[in-house]
């Protein structure tokens, strides 16, 4: 069959074999007569009375002549280059000695001197006759001949020592041409099938009504290219006789069969057989990249199946050392991907720029790098969704503030309001602090921003229940609102530091946003060390919203990894977790056999799992280099946005007004109660009492305190029985508090006087006079 490459173009005639002596001696003696009539006119004509255009045309010529060799230079043929050089030596000379006469009277050239300079050319080049001696330059070079036999100087082909060969086909030729196997044959029409592989294909040319000698046989072939006989394959061309022959070298292409074929039997035996590690999962293709030194197979579940490919059994039966050396990404259903890598693959990772944090018309950002080198994607909002809910999730030095700061200087690049609130005193973000539009340090600051978000949502609920809007547009007629509250776990769940009635307080602020605050474009952001969606209010909401919006979940120290994974992801991943530092497990492993320590690889701060859509991609959070105390990079990206997007004024005096309101009531939650102290044997009132709010905006108000809620029960005065107490502030519902607390608060309340028992297991508020 005729192929492409046997389609091509090529020459009808065998390419220039050089002269014959008697053709050689007739022209080198017609060079040297043109020669000595160029001398003779280079000497005399600078000095004749001749026209001006008769001059030009000579210095014309050689500046032609120049010019044509400076760009020959660009050429990829070397051999083209230096027989232009070579043939371009008598006319650069002729033209030289008689613009050097042209120009003696100017230079003032001792005289007779260009006559001289004209007649040294034309004895040097009478003797070189480069001309006539081209011919044979080109067969030396050519054919890589070293030297070849003297001859008499009108009958000798110069030999030249070529230069060696700088392309591919140049490599092929010479290879060709060097082998005594291969006659006079030549190669044409060479075409490398990869730039980055050995294999090609060519035709095998004989000269004009000769055939291609019997020499040239596979056996032959594949010495003269050393290769694999087996990778060769040399056949006729159609339409022609034995004088052109086809032939193909495919080296790699045999390498990659019996690689597939290998790999392909070593799938069939430890994974898709029956007891293997993912029985029914097929190999359906792969890729293998020896300079990326990255293995990559696509797999399909057999019909009727669903995908399943743990992570850990697809190493141990591949017998992959290193389980952090293989990835698996699937869609939940019939396909996966999975790729092997020699090294891990984020390691090494570059910083962000202000084009990866600009946000684009899908509302997403690039935040890091894939393993597989792709941009990460999150959005800060969804076009279709609204505001969305992100949650972040990692232990101490895991990268979660970076991953954090990185999301901030991305709203503000792309005009999202900021509002942030760091529990933990403002420790944890201080690179956001005074460069955002608001940043609240403390719980007290964390409950005050969460009322003025609740404020602004519902002011902005009531514009479009006005004007009947029912989604959120962008920047139509409102910015985006983002709301990122950092260490969220000191104020809520088993390891806060507050009063219980103010964890419900920020719980109940939460949901409240929950409920419509997607619609009006108001999305939350909550990070810690440990998140249970539980404890987040409404967990059914968050974790549908979750899904739509982004969970960076990186090194945790908790079991929460596996719950976190069964809430969020559903296409089987085989989430595990992440190490703190980078390194091979299988050498810590013989480092132990041995006796020996082996120190720490680099930190794996900013790896985390990608949480998006129910699907698990492992990721890198872009580097961020720290110094002294701060990160010099992060701060300049948020510097490079000139303004801190903010508030329309309208939204702006709400948030600012509910603020203080809710920051001082947050206050009063969170100070311990004054008692009624005893001075001089009169009561005197010292507790400090719940600030009275100012009533601009809106935000679900604060809960009372176990003490408050008992004084409210014996508020009217009455004795009242301890059962009766205990029903009134709840005891037995959910999220009461227990009979304990209520005996205890009692007691207490008895203790400062401002109860009193009036029988057995009966109590009423003391007489205040």
């Amino acid at each position: 069959m005729t192929t492409e490459i046997e389609k091509a173009p090529t020459a009808d005639v065998a390419p220039d074999r050089g002269l014959t002596p008697k053709e050689a001696r007739r022209r080198a003696i017609a060079e040297r007569v043109l020669y000595g009539a160029a001398g003779t006119w280079a000497a005399a004509g600078p000095v004749s009375d001749v026209p001006w255009w008769a001059h030009g045309a000579v210095v014309l010529t050689g500046a032609l002549t120049a010019r044509r060799v400076w760009k020959q230079s660009d050429a990829d043929d070397g051999t083209d280059l230096l027989l232009s050089a070579y043939r371009s030596l008598p006319v650069l000379g002729w033209s030289g000695s008689y613009t050097a006469g042209l120009l003696s009277p100017v230079l003032h050239y001792p005289n007779g001197w260009p006559m001289l300079a004209a007649g040294a050319w034309t004895l040097g080049m009478m003797l070189a006759t480069p001309w006539t001696r081209s011919r044979g330059l080109r067969r030396a070079i050519e054919h890589e001949v070293a030297r070849q036999p003297e001859q008499s100087e009108d009958q000798a082909l110069v030999p030249v020592e070529a230069p060696p060969p700088t392309t591919f086909d140049g490599h092929i030729k010479a290879m060709w041409a060097a082998s005594p196997a291969t006659g006079e044959t030549w190669l044409e029409n060479i075409r490398q099938g990869h730039p980055d592989r050995p294999d090609f294909e060519a035709l095998v040319l004989a000269p004009a009504g000769q055939a291609v000698p019997g020499s040239v046989t596979e056996r032959a072939v594949a010495a003269v290219f050393d290769v694999p006989e087996a990778c060769v394959n040399i056949s006729g061309v159609d339409g022609h006789g034995p004088g052109r022959l086809h032939m193909r070298i495919a080296p790699s292409e045999m390498h990659a069969k019996a690689t597939e074929h290998g790999l392909k039997r070593l799938w069939e035996q430890k994974v898709s057989a029956p007891g293997g590690a993912a029985p029914g999962m097929e190999l359906v293709d792969y890729r293998l990249d020896k300079a990326a030194g990255t293995l990559r197979m696509r797999v399909a579940a057999a019909d009727g199946q669903l995908i399943s490919v743990p992570r850990l059994k697809l190493a141990r039966a591949l017998q992959i050392d290193d389980p952090e050396l293989l990835m698996i990404e699937t869609d939940g259903l019939a396909h996966a991907v999975v790729t092997f890598y020699r090294e891990h693959p984020l390691l090494n990772i570059r910083q962000a720029t202000a084009e990866d944090l600009t946000m684009g018309a899908d509302g997403r950002i690039s935040i890091g790098l894939r393993h597989d080198g792709r941009p990460f994607k999150m959005p800060l909002y969804d076009p279709e969704m609204g505001a969305l809910t992100d949650l972040a999730v990692g232990a101490m030095g895991s990268g979660k503030s970076v991953f954090l700061l990185t999301v901030l200087i991305a709203e503000r690049l792309s005009g999202v309001i900021s509002l942030v609130a760091d529990a933990q005193s403002g420790m944890s973000l201080p690179e956001a602090n005074g460069r955002v539009r608001h940043f609240g340090a403390g719980l007290a600051a964390m409950a005050a921003t969460l009322g003025g978000a609740c404020a602004v949502a519902d002011y902005r609920e009531k514009v479009s229940a006005a004007n009947g809007w029912g989604s959120f547009v962008l920047n139509d007629p409102w910015r985006l609102v983002n709301v990122t509250l950092d260490e969220i776990n000191l104020a809520i769940g088993e390891h806060a530091i507050c009063p219980p009635e103010f964890s419900k307080w920020i719980v109940a602020m939460i949901a409240r946003i929950q409920q419509t605050g997607r619609k009006f474009g108001c999305g939350l952001r909550f990070a810690g060390q440990s998140i249970h969606v539980a404890d987040l209010g409404d967990a059914e909401k968050i974790r549908a919203n979750a899904k739509q919006g982004t969970v960076w979940m990186g090194r945790v120290n908790s079991s929460m990894t596996q719950s976190m994974a069964t809430d969020m992801v559903d296409d089987g991943t085989d989430i595990t977790p992440i190490r703190r530092f980078f390194g091979s497990i299988s050498e810590e492993l013989e480092a132990a056999w041995d006796g020996k320590e082996t120190p720490p690889g680099p930190i794996t701060a900013g790896m985390a799992w990608g949480l998006q859509g129910g699907r698990a991609t492992l990721m890198r959070v872009f580097k961020a280099l720290k110094r002294n105390k701060t990160y010099p990079h992060l701060i300049s990206l948020f510097e490079s946005a000139p303004e801190i997007p903010g508030f329309s004024p309208e939204e702006d005096e709400i948030f600012k007004t509910v603020y203080a309101d809710a920051l001082l009531a947050a206050e009063a939650l969170l100070t311990p109660s004054q008692d009624d102290e005893e001075e001089g044997g009169k009561a005197k009132k010292g507790k400090k009492g719940m600030p009275q709010l100012s009533g601009s905006g809106s935000f679900p108000a604060p809960p009372k305190t176990l003490r408050d809620l008992v004084l409210d029960a014996l508020a009217d005065g009455d004795p009242h029985r301890v059962r009766d107490v205990r029903a009134a502030v709840g005891v037995g519902t959910e999220g009461g508090p227990s009979s304990g607390s209520v005996d205890n608060t009692l007691s207490k309340l008895a203790e400062t006087g401002r109860i009193v028992r009036v029988g057995h297991g009966t109590w009423a508020l003391a007489s205040r006079d």
